[in-house]
């Protein structure tokens, strides 16, 4: 099953953890990553000098931190819909580093 194809076009730092991203499509969300920052790779994030070191990669036009921590376009785009499972599977991750 294919999903549209979205490209992060800007994005500003709105708050702690917290980020308006712009989409080609003309879209914007305000997202606030704090509730999905977990396991080995976006745990690291919870450093907030970490998190506010994102940046666009300019090949596949999504968020990208140093870390190698991303999120597909389209995730980010959707992120309302989205949120409530990536918050879950954090959880699970916390919960099985315990």
């Amino acid at each position: 099953m294919a999903h549209p194809i979205y490209r992060v076009e800007s994005f500003e730092i709105a708050g702690p953890y917290t980020l308006r991203v712009g989409f080609d499509d003309g879209a914007q969300q305000l997202i606030n990553f704090e509730g999905v920052l977990a396991g080995e790779l976006f745990g690291l994030l919870r450093d907030l000098a970490v998190f506010e070191q994102v940046r666009i990669d300019s090949e596949v036009h999504t968020l990208v931190w140093p870390n190698g921590a991303d999120f597909d376009p389209a995730t980010l785009h959707d992120w309302p819909q989205r949120e409530p499972a990536l918050v879950e599977m954090a959880k699970r991750w916390e919960l099985s580093r315990a």
